[in-house]
């Protein structure tokens, strides 16, 4: 077995454990998701482990049988890490961690994580902090990173909110509630700033949709804004508004909101919701999806299902179906699609005539 002192090396070994209620199809593709997650927060996975359970054990989620099978792979494999696709309460991240003699975090805790990595604006680092703080804080002493530090830093343990949490509950409910001011703050400045937009008379539309679905790079190829893009997951977290001149001098403004990604922290919406709002108070939302990806009607039921819970349901919306470039044959085209690729400028100028019909009637 490893020596649990060994805290800190260049890049983590992991092993993902995936036990619930579904079906074994299903269990694999959100796995290939949690390793994609993995792989951006700069993590090598070195073993899978599989389970459908019955019922969830209180104290390890899953019998004690798989957790020594679980324990052996890590033996085997020298794994430095356990990281579980569904969310683990406190009580049994510390007990399995415990039980295979390594940190163990969960789907939850590996996002956050990313989030850490990918903000940039002061606002997107405080927004990620909160987030870690409330969802950390039940865990306290659960963490390689917490009271204790049995297991050192590395992934899960990242972020602007990590020394924090080595203090006592007390301290970070009150780091939390200072948190949460200095967001309000800048959340009034928005509601200022939306005011004199809807006062103003232009138009608004934001663009959403899954994480990597292609948000960024449509927002440039229409704004030339030159923000950030990449193949990566969450590669911008920081909202991004510009004013965009359409058809015969019309004019709106059109902002590239976070992605949405299946099994998002709650913590996260709730941290985010002043900036998720800019889709509430949209004129009509782009619903980005990347049609290149095997499970991208899952993808567009998650961003359905976040914009509902949002409020925004009852918001016109143009689902661009993006990539198209990159499949050899596409469906049948519905009312209120459009089909581009924002990386070959194919489709665009179609877009904006559907943004212009849905705005002014057209």
């Amino acid at each position: 077995m490893k020596n649990l002192k060994e805290t800190k090396i260049e890049t983590e070994k992991a092993i993902l454990m995936c036990a619930s209620f579904d079906s074994q199809k299903e269990q694999e593709s959100s796995v290939v998701e949690l390793e994609r997650l993995a792989e951006t927060a700069g993590v090598k996975v070195v073993g899978k482990m599989f389970q459908r359970i019955k019922d969830i054990v209180p104290a390890t989620f899953m019998g004690q049988g798989k957790i020594q099978e679980l324990a052996q792979m890590v033996e085997d494999t020298g794994a430095d890490v356990v990281i579980f696709d569904d969310e683990l309460s406190g009580s049994q991240t510390r007990n399995i961690s415990d039980l295979v003699k390594v940190k163990v975090i969960d789907r939850s805790t590996l996002i956050l994580d990313i989030f850490a990595m990918r903000a940039t604006s002061n606002e997107g680092k405080m927004q990620v902090e909160l987030a870690q703080l409330k969802y950390r804080m039940p865990r306290l002493g659960s963490f390689g990173g917490g009271e204790g530090g049995r297991y050192g830093g590395g992934v899960g343990m990242r972020g602007p909110g990590e020394t924090k949490l080595e203090v006592n509950r007390r301290v970070v409910k009150d780091n939390i509630a200072k948190l949460e001011k200095e967001i309000e703050k800048l959340d009034a400045q928005r509601k200022i700033r939306r005011k004199a937009r809807i006062e103003s008379g232009v138009k608004k539309v934001a663009i959403v949709g899954y994480t990597n679905a292609g948000k960024s790079t449509l927002f440039n190829c229409i704004t030339k804004a030159g923000i950030y893009a990449d193949d990566k997951l969450f590669a911008t977290l920081d909202t991004t508004t510009r004013s965009l001149y359409l058809d015969e001098g019309k004019q709106v403004v059109i902002t590239d909101t976070v992605g949405f990604i299946n099994k998002l922290p709650h913590e996260f919406i709730k941290a985010f919701a002043s900036t998720l709002e800019e889709s509430v108070m949209a004129d009509v939302i782009v619903h980005v999806v990347d049609i290149s990806n095997p499970e991208y009607q899952k993808q567009m039921e998650v961003v359905d299902n976040v914009l509902i819970n949002l409020g925004a349901s009852n918001i016109p919306v143009i689902v661009a179906i993006n990539k198209t470039d990159a499949v050899a044959s596409l469906p049948a085209r519905k009312d209120n699609e459009v089909f581009i690729s924002a990386k070959n400028n194919i489709g665009i100028d179609v877009l904006k005539g559907k943004i212009v019909q849905l705005l002014w009637n057209e």
